[in-house]
């Protein structure tokens, strides 16, 4: 599930479920779309909901910074989890949490 949170240049999506490769192809389609139409400065991820995250939900969230960056927007992730953690930590993804913004949770 998704929920959007538009605060003018900043867009809040938060993700609850598992990001599996069925899921991540959902969130993908609908994110596109916010992140073509809006073009946010900052898109948010707020994976606070998300309980399990394999390497599909990677490709997710590679994909999508690639869409800001491209326009010159960033990329943040939020209320991650220690499971989901691990999983950005091993794929080099681990630089886009929120350090300052949330303890990684168990």
């Amino acid at each position: 599930m998704l929920k959007i949170y538009n605060d003018g240049g900043r867009i809040t999506a938060a993700i609850t479920g598992d990001i599996d490769h069925h899921a991540a192809r959902e969130l993908r389609s609908a994110l596109d779309e916010i992140i073509f139409s809006s073009r946010p400065d900052t898109l948010i991820l707020d994976l606070e909901g998300v309980g399990f995250m394999d390497s599909s939900g990677v490709g997710l969230v590679l994909g999508r910074m690639k869409a800001v960056k491209a326009y010159g927007g960033r990329l943040i992730l939020k209320n991650v989890g220690s499971d989901t953690a691990e999983v950005l930590r091993l794929s080099g993804l681990s630089r886009l949490i929120a350090e300052n913004r949330t303890a990684a949770k168990n």
